[in-house]
C-alpha cells in the first residue's frame, strides 16, 4: 500500500492503533507517520466531521493533544493523515 497520496505527495497516510467503542466511537491511541516513532496521543480534544484545507481531503477529524503539540488526525474513508498545528 502507499503512504503517500498520489494527488498530493505531501499527504502522508499514517498508521493509527485505535480503541473501538461499543456504542461506535473510535478513539486513536497513536500514530506513526512513515518509519517515524510512533506518536502516544495524551488527549482526544475535539472530534467532528470537517475538511483538511491543508492536505485535501474529508472525513472524521480528531483533534489530538500529543507531546505538547496539537494534531488534526483525520479519518478520511478508513485511511487516516496527519496534520501538526502550528499556534
Amino acid at each position: 500500500m502507499n503512504d503517500r497520496d498520489s494527488r498530493n505527495p505531501e499527504k502522508i497516510y499514517a498508521k493509527v492503533r485505535a480503541d473501538f467503542l461499543p456504542d461506535g466511537r473510535i478513539v486513536p491511541l497513536l500514530f506513526r507517520v512513515g518509519d517515524g516513532e510512533a506518536v502516544r496521543i495524551d488527549r482526544v480534544l475535539d472530534v467532528r466531521q470537517a475538511a483538511s484545507l491543508k492536505l485535501g481531503g474529508q472525513g472524521t477529524r480528531y483533534t489530538c493533544l500529543a507531546e505538547d503539540r496539537r494534531y488534526y488526525l483525520f479519518n478520511d474513508q478508513g485511511r487516516w493523515f496527519v496534520e501538526l498545528l502550528v499556534t
